[in-house]
């Protein structure tokens, strides 16, 4: 084992603050998605992830998780349809306007309607149009699986995010 790696002594959850928990999370890379659903009055709800996981090919599931204190939760509650809108590296002002508290979320973001009139955003690399399958509890977040149902795929580059910051990815082209 290299030096490096024996600096920090592992913690135990009597001995590390929740800040620092979310400090070491924040470790793991991730893309960035905007999760949207529309309400049955047909209001556009959206809003940032990064919780996003494929979960299973057969059948297709994905999944996502959502703090219970979110003014957003009920929404997808009860909503039985959404879709993961995977960002592009252009995009960190879309995922910057989709994780800040507003009353349209949607003002001055392109986007289309998909199947069941779901929200999806312009401009993303992918799309995952989603039945909800399961909802569980997960601690401090509710566990969302999806079953996909359709999908789009997009040549372009990702919107990364690790410790706590945008990211962009690096080529062998941008490493040279």
């Amino acid at each position: 084992m290299s030096a490096q790696f024996a600096t920090e002594s592992p913690r135990s959850m009597a001995s590390f603050e929740p800040r620092e928990l979310r400090a070491a999370f924040g470790q793991f890379a991730t893309g960035i998605t905007v999760v949207t659903t529309c309400t049955a009055d047909g209001r556009k709800v959206g809003l940032t992830v990064n919780s996003f996981s494929s979960l299973s090919l057969d059948p297709p599931l994905i999944l996502w998780s959502l703090v219970k204190h979110s003014p957003s939760l009920q929404v997808f509650c009860d909503a039985p349809y959404f879709a993961i809108n995977v960002l592009s590296e252009e995009q960190h002002g879309v995922a910057r306007q989709f994780a800040t508290p507003a009353k349209d979320k949607f003002a001055g973001v392109e986007s289309e309607l998909g199947t069941h009139g779901l929200p999806l955003l312009v401009d993303a690399i992918a799309h995952f149009e989603c039945s909800r399958a399961h909802v569980y509890e997960g601690g401090d977040h509710l566990i969302f699986v999806g079953k996909v149902e359709k999908f789009s795929t997009f040549e372009r580059r990702p919107l990364l995010f690790h410790k706590g910051a945008f990211q962009q990815l690096a080529t062998e082209e941008t490493m040279s």
